[in-house]
């Protein structure tokens, strides 16, 4: 299918699993067991007994009882398919900075199990492996772009060209990775053009990306330019710039990911944030705008405690800037120098029109919370429900700063268990989570709205206008008895005309008209 607009995704899309808790994770199901890899500078690998170099033409297997060398740039041409079977180990030549490239038309279909996950990593032998001993995997597709054209040579690739000009596809597949391991891959390959982890160019829709470890990245973990391909269950480990960077138009969702940082490693060059956006280089209006939606993302930093000492060149934990429309939902971001900085007025504007949206995040163990008064009050603001907290400890995860054997599961008291938020595009008036009943209705003044809960329940009740844009919110998480409940609220600032009442519990919500007269 060829796109004829740009059309963004919201929270309410089905693509997303609408869990109780706050980040990437809750109190029992930890899924990164069995197929992440904590420790990749220790795994004794097989030596490689197949060499691959140059481009692949015609569609091909590469087989688990094999170790495949990659040397220098390897492309997968259009109407190529690269398949990959279960287990199998990829290592990539240092000297000649070894780099898997699928080229626009073609596909890789690499996916592993949680028992046999694909791994891409270093040659080099173990004990010895470093950041960026070779290049990455990079895929380019035809979906929209930003770029004046619609196309672009891919950052690190030097014939690679992504995004699909003037006649784009967001539902472009360029295949399906899974269970999938990259390790010790970020090189430069020209001053200011490298080659990250994971890099994804003007990926469609149609591609499936799911369970994917990127491990001591000399650049990025994940980059995303342009596109519009959805993840989930993505993990960042030990990388040295930044975690997940979104620019040139990229209009994914992403949910479940997480982040965790060696607190002695950080780029000198352009500093280490885990969110990096822009809308491009430039900060230009060019369309379609970057507007990813992330929501439970669990984000590690540097600073286990306030007194961790940390390699200087560590920054934010979000730097959003050049004109992007990030947003972030249900998502907490631990232990970095400064948590939130939205940098510019494009940006900033952005933030206060509602186009850059935050709901229910939590910052905490920060020595710096905001840059500015400006994401302060952006960031704080009460129906938005997100939250600081002073000291890391207080966000009740099991041991998740543990370098050698993380784990990131919430323990049973945690507040983030639940609290978290699904809002609505539009708002239809819905009867099937709550019973409940608005009077005087019409009103002009002061209304209360009744309803009857069969156990106590932490509820939020907001206000809409008719086009599903918020008010106001009316409380916020307050807990409700069993049995009858009422709750009063004022409308005399309101226009005439129809609104909504919506009460969630975080999970399921159900609204009611209300018409002001």
């Amino acid at each position: 299918m060829v796109v004829t607009g740009f059309g963004q995704s919201t929270i309410n899309d089905p693509f997303f699993d609408k869990v109780a808790f706050r980040g990437a994770f809750g109190t029992s199901t930890d899924w990164t067991a069995g197929w992440a890899n904590w420790n990749p500078q220790s795994t004794v690998y097989g030596t490689p007994t197949v060499t691959v170099s140059g481009e692949l033409t015609s569609s091909t297997t590469w087989t688990s009882n094999n170790v495949y060398l990659i040397q220098g740039f390897y492309y997968v041409r259009d109407g190529v398919t690269l398949t990959i079977q279960p287990g199998t180990v990829i290592r990539g030549d240092k000297d000649t900075k070894g780099t898997l490239l699928i080229e626009r038309g073609a596909k890789l279909m690499a996916e592993g199990t949680a028992s046999q996950p694909i791994v891409f990593t270093s040659n080099i032998a173990a004990g010895s492996r470093a950041y960026g001993d070779w290049g990455g995997v990079v895929l380019c597709g035809k979906a929209a772009i930003n770029v004046p054209g619609g196309t672009a040579i891919i950052e690190g690739g030097p014939t690679s060209v992504y995004g699909g000009g003037a006649n784009p596809d967001d539902a472009d597949n360029s295949g399906s990775l899974k269970f999938f391991r990259i390790e010790f891959p970020g090189i430069p390959f020209v001053p200011d053009k490298e080659i990250n982890g994971l890099t994804l160019g003007g990926i469609g829709s149609g591609t499936q990306l799911d369970n994917i470890q990127v491990s001591y990245s000399g650049d990025d973990s994940f980059e995303w330019f342009g596109g519009k391909v959805n993840a989930k269950h993505l993990i960042a480990f030990r990388g040295w710039d930044d975690d997940f960077d979104t620019d040139f138009g990229y209009r994914g969702m992403i949910q479940f990911a997480v982040s965790l940082r060696d607190k002695d490693i950080a780029d000198p060059g352009s500093g280490s944030n885990s969110f990096e956006s822009d809308n491009d280089g430039t900060g230009s209006t060019n369309t379609p705008v970057t507007q990813p939606i992330f929501s439970n993302v669990s984000s590690f930093g540097p600073k286990y405690t306030l007194a961790t000492s940390i390699n200087s060149n560590f920054k934010r934990a979000m730097h959003l800037r050049r004109n992007t429309r990030t947003t972030v939902y249900n998502s907490v971001f631990a232990g970095w120098p400064t948590g939130l900085f939205i940098d510019g007025t494009a940006a900033q504007g952005n933030a206060t029109n509602g186009d850059l949206k935050m709901e229910r995040n939590v910052l905490s163990g920060m020595g710096t919370f905001f840059a500015s008064q400006f994401e302060r009050n952006f960031f704080k603001t009460v129906s938005l429900g997100n939250d600081t907290i002073a000291d890391n400890d207080l966000l009740s995860y099991v041991d998740p700063f543990n370098l050698g054997q993380p784990n990131f599961l919430l323990q049973s008291g945690s507040e983030l268990k639940s609290g978290s938020i699904w809002p609505q595009t539009g708002i239809n008036e819905r009867k099937n989570a709550f019973t409940a009943s608005i009077y005087p209705n019409p009103v002009s003044t002061n209304a209360t709205i009744r309803f009857t809960l069969v156990k106590a329940e932490n509820l939020t009740i907001t206000l809409f206008d008719i086009t599903g844009i918020k008010i106001s919110t009316v409380s916020h998480d307050e807990q409700y008895q069993s049995g009858e409940n009422e709750v009063k609220f004022n409308v005399s600032d309101l226009a005439k005309g129809m609104y909504f009442v919506q009460i969630t519990n975080g999970i399921n919500s159900s609204a009611f008209k209300l018409m002001v007269k």
